[in-house]
């Protein structure tokens, strides 16, 4: 069995895009980490999701993730609350930035990390077309305040790398490391 170490419904679509025989085990780790480096943050991160459901089922392939928006030298996660996502729109408006998602999987004592990058640009951002991001998009539990595939999608100019890692879940990088463990996947 394949278990999904997060309740994030955009993680779950895109992990069915793989294969449909998966659970969801959310892993209600801490997210707080020292780092202030991208790739040790998400790689931390996943880890801790996959190591903790991996604890209770050791027979399973356990899937962690975790996902930061890294732009003018400051890692993005999920905003506080609306200044934070006004601040963090800004930081992003007209300018490149990376989002970077580490995926851990896991079965017993076999692991395997991969770490994915993809550089997004953003368009210049009025303060009409912010105000009317903040009063109606979804931007809460969204790494950067803001998802590709909703309201923001108005803003960006274009994606180099993989959407899906944007997601939260890079499908190509996911599914050749499933590929990895014995009967995961076909």
């Amino acid at each position: 069995m394949i278990i999904l170490a997060s309740a994030s419904p955009r993680r779950q679509e895109l992990l069915s895009r793989i294969t449909l025989d998966f659970q969801v085990i959310s892993s209600d780790v801490s997210e707080e980490t020292d780092s202030g480096d991208p790739r040790e943050v998400v790689s931390e991160l996943a880890g801790r999701k996959a190591e903790a459901v991996s604890r209770l089922h050791p027979s399973d392939v356990v899937i962690g993730c975790d996902t930061v928006v890294y732009a003018g030298g400051e890692i993005l996660g999920k905003p506080q609350d609306r200044r934070d996502a006004e601040r963090m729109m800004r930081l992003l408006a007209g300018r490149d930035h990376r989002v970077c998602t580490g995926v851990d999987i896991r079965r017993g004592t076999e692991r395997r990390l991969g770490v994915d990058y993809t550089r997004v640009s953003f368009t210049e951002i009025s303060e009409e077309e912010l105000a009317w991001y903040l009063d109606h998009a979804d931007y809460m539990d969204k790494a950067g305040a803001y998802a590709i595939q909703g309201e923001a999608s108005r803003f960006i100019r274009c994606i180099d790398g993989s959407p899906s890692g944007v997601m939260g879940l890079p499908i190509e990088l996911t599914y050749h490391m499933l590929k990895q463990f014995e009967g995961a996947v076909l």
